[in-house]
């Protein structure tokens, strides 16, 4: 069986991670408190080992399995979404989520239906289960990486955070603005320009990675359209 080639999110994670790599061993990168709750959070997640079962099905060894790729990928899109890591602890954050985006609804799907879909949906012929082999190959590097970062927080050790290059996106769609008024409940509705009420694009997409922008085709720019940072990064192309 020939090797599977990694996606684009996988290729992107790995220039993501050897950018932070880069930084660390430059001594330009220092944990804030945000950034340390976050890494640590992560890293618990990549090191949690697989629960131990006598006489298991191999079916229920897979589940195990994409069950920790998808924890993986909720922890980091909840101190993503929670606005408060550095720009480039952010930018690692998107990067590991958009690479674990396969196993955002598998093995457990969210329990409402209006709970987030991101990226395009696929056919019903291609909703075959996520890769489980090609996401473990991700968790030996994440995990010496999160350890790395988590070192530079000791205590004592002073915040430092470097400069990180904002990006800018074009996207044809709409984007859906998610909430949980209740626990498992969710609510969703769709964002549209505050000028001529457009829901559909062509936007705009700008991003420091502290603070996201849509530009609509009539020219308004929004900086308050209340969406969570996932949900403008997770459905955007993979580049």
């Amino acid at each position: 069986m020939g090797k599977t080639e990694p996606s684009g999110a996988a290729r992107a994670l790995t220039r993501e991670s050897e950018r932070a790599r880069q930084l660390l061993a430059a001594g330009e990168w220092r944990l804030s408190s945000a950034d340390a709750q976050a890494v640590t959070a992560v890293r618990t997640r990549l090191l949690a080992p697989l629960p131990t079962r006598r006489a298991a099905a191999v079916r229920i060894r897979a589940t195990d399995r994409d069950r920790r790729l998808q924890r993986i990928f909720r922890t980091a899109v909840h101190h993503l979404d929670a606005g408060a890591v550095s720009p480039p602890a952010a930018a690692l954050l998107a990067a590991v989520a958009r690479a674990l985006m396969p196993w955002h609804g598998a093995p457990n799907p969210p329990r409402a239906a209006a709970a987030p879909q991101y990226g395009i949906a696929p056919e019903p012929t291609e909703r075959a289960a996520p890769p489980t082999e090609a996401g473990e190959a991700l968790l030996p590097d994440l995990a010496a990486l999160f350890t790395a970062l988590a070192a530079t927080s000791a205590p004592g050790a002073v915040p430092l955070t470097p400069p990180v290059e904002p990006w800018q996106a074009r996207y044809q769609g709409r984007f859906r603005r998610y909430t949980r008024p209740a626990p498992g409940v969710w609510a969703a509705e769709t964002g549209g320009c505050p000028e001529c009420g457009g829901k559909d694009g062509p936007w705009t997409v700008t991003c420091d990675w502290r603070q996201a922008t849509l530009g609509c085709a009539c020219g308004a720019v929004s900086r308050e359209h209340g969406l969570a940072f996932s949900e403008i990064w997770l459905v955007l192309p993979e580049t």
